[in-house]
């Protein structure tokens, strides 16, 4: 069995390679090879039109020649030495949908001095020699638009993108790139990595080498001898241009990797060639396994430590010294074949250290994820947003320091700037973060080369951050050296000034210390702060030029200027209090043997957890009250369980009537031993006390089996009361561990329902359904990290939600790691046997987004009745919309704090009809995001507000004891939860509800489509007839009182 199921996986992962391939190659056609082939020719005709001996000078790029620092740069044009198709294009192996040809333009030795070398001269006369290729280009009608680009980030080698007349529908964006070679310009020897050639660059008049400047020269002086070999071992091999053309795939959905310091598909290509020089890669493979070699070289070869050398050809032989020095000067050492570049200059060691880690998470995928990890490996997008925990933005347009000391010595100021950036971060956080990667792009859509360097500074800088432990990452004290370590106190003392601060410790050590005061709630607030202390301290930034994605979306959970989450510790107390008082009590028949909290507020993942009621306390003071008490105080649900017997009735019904008998006993003997307040009910007792209300529930253990109920012809499974105590109580208890493990994972549950309700999903969603949606992205991260942010967590919730195969797949939550294959097949066939079930009507299927628990295999308790179809596609387009929103908000450089509230407003104008309340009838009033105003459609009701209820003790109401007092506050009554349950026993048929029950004002109202068949043609007709505004009027006489406004956008649309 377990061998049909590895061919089954295979043969499925080869399917969808093979159609992935199909969909972005860019297959050579007719119309493709004539396009490039008429563009090639064009160019070349308008390059051999360009008269020889033309004059240039730099008046065609005078900034750029300033900022790069180059002198003597006339020179008279020469027809390059040869032009040819170079790059992807040569090999076939071209990825949609960044499709272009590279041309390579050989230049002539005869515009050149021996000594261009030095001084950026060579860079100054590369580019004025595309200065006038480009001039002439623009006046050809070939050509839609001529612009300019950079080789791999780097602004002092231009190249030309040439967009053709003509688009083809294959590849409407293809471009051509014009880039320079250098072959055989200058002396190799004159490009030694020792030597100095550009003279700015020295150390107290003592001229230092320029290795990445050489590197850079060399590069091109061999791309073409490069370009020429990669040829060669692509050629005919088939496997290889797939495995290439899915590592380009794979590179590009990770983009913190497929970047100027990292990698690219140029470097790839060398990488696959070198493998196969080593007889690593075969003709025999396979495309995957090709893939699979290269990734677990990348992630743990060891040659990458003394640097990657291909096998020796003739006299080109690298020598241990030389290979010495290459690691020295470089961290990553790619050689060419012919021994004379290091292809990887470019890269950095932060840089190549993220490249091994998605190599081995990638790995991981391949062999822990379904379909052989097809779907992290390459559809799904790994970007700054996603990827790290923690984003910062560096807006530094006009920040004359990065480019004080010039644009361009050894390397250019951008990539010194990010080094120093990085420096300063990796010391002032130091082991709360695991990982910081600081990317500079100076690239932009409208870059005009002749207007100089000092315009690149547009783009923001980027920051990314992995953090470490939650205790890391929150501890408030940073201990530095001992008192005595004069040296390292000092160097402290200099970096952190007058934060730096002499401490004594338990232990009796004296140390330099920072302290960064912080509530338990604002503990994410920490690392906020040491980010800005160290730039504005270092870098002299002011704090609006520093946006850090960390607290933009706190607003959604405070209550004023407090997050509800702080009273978290008094509540536990009381229920500790609560649970202990429970089992001591003796005067009942059964004595209570355990006690377990049900509601969302004990696990940390409530959105707004109560605070504690002045009224709700053991002491008979009121003095403390004021204007703003609340009259409504919500209940937090305790299922208790008592010790066993066999005297307990048979009869489902009679057992409730005994567990009610029991709640009123223990309510009794609460208040008359401790004096404690308790109201009953037929089905639960409200204790009050410590300024909550608890609700007790028993849970009883003959109840668990399922009741079955007769619902029309169809039989039904429906939980029996204790039924659904017992998957509760589960629940809670899963849950609970899970928040014990990561700590941020309850402020992401957070974020997420306060998501759902605002978006009016209330109905559709249960919170325990969301709770399980956010437990997957912790237990199951691939190809990711484990979240250890809010806004990073929740981002991913969003992309879940977005881009999960609801239909064929469902949703395992496995908490403690203990399914095994059996388990697994049990729930895929529960999955399948419920989508035959209603293979004739689709719509209908039950549950339509299958969450798999180790209580709940089947997916009945959170899913079963919603969403349905039609929730769930609206849900998914929700959440596709916010998550590109927030990917945007947090990569781009918006600080409109609007933009981010639109994450959480809901246009009300997707509705049919809309209900507004009175907010001042809310039962939490301050609750409420944004007030909702409809400025559309037709104004049917309006009404005033009831005298019947306010959700504040009015000043009247404060008079008299506390008993009396206590007697006006209203347990678990909200208005909006009666006003939908009155509408849908009202209008079953006629209208679908969506809503916010954290405290919105707005219920949106869809008609809904179809009629039931057994409904005859008079009821049919009966209601074709029905005005709508009728039906609205209605609505507003059953929410009398409280509905403020209603208004018609759209009539309904009849079906049959």
């Amino acid at each position: 069995m377990e061998a049909e199921t590895i061919i089954s996986s295979t043969d499925s992962m080869d399917f969808k390679i093979k159609e992935l391939l199909k969909e972005v190659h860019l297959d050579q056609t007719a119309i493709i090879t004539k396009l490039v082939d008429d563009t090639f020719s064009a160019i070349k005709k308008v390059i051999r039109k360009i008269p020889d001996d033309l004059q240039v000078t730099a008046d065609l790029a005078p900034d750029f020649v300033r900022d790069i620092g180059a002198d003597k740069v006339d020179f008279k044009f020469r027809k390059p030495k040869s032009v040819k198709i170079g790059g992807s294009y040569s090999i076939n192996c071209v990825v949609k949908p960044d499709v272009n040809v590279d041309l390579f333009v050989q230049l002539p030795k005869e515009c050149f001095h021996e000594k261009d070398y030095l001084n950026h001269r060579y860079h100054a006369k590369r580019c004025l020699y595309l200065c006038v290729i480009k001039k002439h280009l623009k006046s050809s009608p070939s050509f839609d638009k001529v612009e300019w680009s950079v080789l791999q980030n780097e602004a002092r080698k231009p190249v030309l993108v040439v967009h053709p007349a003509a688009r083809p529908v294959e590849a409407p964006g293809i471009y051509v790139r014009i880039i320079p070679t250098a072959a055989s310009l200058f002396s190799i020897s004159k490009l030694n990595l020792n030597r100095n050639n550009v003279r700015a660059v020295n150390q107290d008049g003592v001229p230092q080498p320029t290795p990445k400047y050489n590197s850079g020269i060399l590069e091109d002086m061999f791309l073409e001898d490069n370009a020429e070999f990669v040829n060669k071992t692509f050629s005919t091999w088939k496997e290889l241009g797939e495995a290439l053309m899915l590592l380009k795939v794979w590179a590009r959905q990770r983009s913190s990797i497929y970047a100027h310091d990292c990698v690219n598909g140029y470097l790839l290509s060398i990488l696959l060639s070198y493998l196969v020089s080593l007889d690593k890669i075969n003709n025999s493979m396979k495309t995957m396994q090709i893939l699979r070699i290269a990734l677990d070289f990348i992630a743990t070869s060891k040659l990458w430590n003394r640097g990657l050398y291909f096998p020796p050809q003739g006299q080109n032989k690298v020598s241990k010294e030389e290979k010495m020095h290459y690691k020295e000067l470089f961290p990553v050492v790619i050689c060419d074949p012919s021994t004379q570049v290091n292809l990887a200059f470019r890269m950095t060691s932060v840089g190549f250290s993220e490249l091994q880690d998605e190599a081995a998470l990638t790995l991981q995928c391949m062999d822990r994820c379904r379909d052989g990890g097809f779907e992290e490996m390459f559809l799904t997008k790994i970007d700054y947003a996603a990827k790290f925990d923690y984003c910062v933005r560096l807006n530094l347009k006009g920040c004359t320091e990065a480019h004080a000391l010039g644009f361009c010595l050894d390397d250019e100021c951008w990539r010194l700037y990010e080094q120093k950036v990085h420096s300063l971060l990796s010391q002032g956080l130091g082991d709360r973060v695991k990982f910081i990667r600081v990317t500079w792009r100076n690239t932009l859509s409208e870059y005009i080369i002749e207007n100089g360097l000092s315009i690149l500074d547009r783009e923001p800088l980027l920051i990314g951050i992995s953090l470490s432990t939650p205790e890391k990452v929150f501890r408030v004290v940073d201990i530095g050296p001992n008192a005595e370590n004069k040296e390292e106190a000092l160097r402290f003392r200099k970096f952190w000034g007058e934060k730096a601060e002499l401490r004594r410790y338990k232990d009796g050590t004296i140390a330099e210390s920072i302290v960064w005061e912080s509530e338990q709630w604002t503990r994410h607030l920490v690392l906020k702060r040491i980010i800005e202390y160290v730039f504005q301290r270092h870098l002299s930034l002011p704090k609006e030029n520093i946006v850090q994605i960390v607290d933009q979306l706190d607003f959604s959970l405070l209550h004023g200027a407090k997050d509800p989450v702080s009273f978290s510790g008094g509540l536990l107390e009381a229920f500790e209090v609560l649970s202990k008082r429970l089992r001591l009590i003796e005067d009942i028949p059964l004595r209570v043997s355990s006690v377990q909290p049900l509601d969302s507020a004990f696990r940390f993942t409530s959105v707004f957890p109560p605070e504690p009621h002045p009224l709700v306390n053991e002491k008979r003071n009121v003095t403390r009250l004021h204007k703003l008490t609340p009259s409504c105080i919500q209940p937090l649900e305790v299922m208790i369980q008592l010790e066993g017997s066999g005297n307990w009735p048979m009869d489902h019904v009679a057992i409730e009537k005994t567990k009610a008998a029991f709640l009123i006993q223990i309510g009794e003997s609460l208040c008359n031993r401790w004096g404690m307040t308790c109201t009953a009910t037929e089905d639960d007792v409200d204790v009050l006390m410590s300024g909550y209300s608890f609700r007790l529930k028993i849970l009883h253990e003959r109840g668990l089996s399922l009741v079955k109920g007769e619902i029309g012809n169809q039989a039904k499974q429906i939980y029996s009361t204790d039924r659904v105590l017992f998957v509760r109580g589960q629940h809670a208890s899963m849950i609970n561990g899970l928040q014990g493990r990561y700590p941020v994972y309850g402020p992401v549950v957070r974020l997420a329902k306060r998501w759902v309700a605002s978006h009016l999903f209330s109905a559709c969603l249960m919170e325990e359904a969301v709770e399980l949606l956010v437990a997957y992205i912790f237990l199951k991260p691939l190809p990711f990290n484990v979240p250890s942010s809010r806004v990073t967590g929740f981002l991913r919730f969003l992309r879940l939600l977005a881009e999960y195969d609801w239909t064929f797949s469902p949703l395992v939550i496995d908490i403690n790691n203990d399914f095994g294959p059996d388990d697994y097949k049990e729930i895929n066939d529960n999955l399948m046997s419920s989508r035959e079930a209603h293979e004739e009507n689709t719509q209908n299927v039950s549950p339509v987004m299958f969450l798999a628990t180790a209580y709940d295999k089947r997916s009945e308790a959170w899913t079963r009745n919603s969403p349905n179809s039609m929730e769930l596609k609206r849900l998914v387009a929700y959440a596709r919309s916010s998550a590109n929103l927030l990917s945007k908000l947090i990569s781009e450089n918006q600080i409109d704090s609007y933009r981010w509230e639109c994450l959480l407003r809901t246009p009300l104008n997707n509705y049919d009809a809309v209900v507004l309340l009175h907010r001042d009838r809310l039962p939490y009033p301050h609750r409420l995001l944004f007030p909702s105003e409809v400025n559309k459609g037709k104004h049917v009701v309006r009404g005033d507000a009831s005298k019947a209820f306010h959700p504040f003790l009015l000043s009247g109401d404060l008079k008299g004891s506390s008993e009396e007092l206590k007697n006006k506050l209203m347990v678990d009554f909200d208005p909006l939860r009666c006003f939908v349950g009155d509408l849908e026993k009202e209008f079953p048929k006629k209208l679908k509800l969506w809503y916010d029950s954290l405290g919105g004002d707005a219920v949106g109202l869809t008609w809904e489509r179809g009629f039931s068949k057994k409904r005859n043609l008079e009821e049919t007709l009966e209601e074709e007839e029905e005005d709508p505004t009728d039906v609205l009027k209605a609505v507003g006489e059953v929410g009398k009182g409280f509905v403020r406004n209603i208004y018609l956008l759209k009539a309904p649309r009849l079906t049959n």
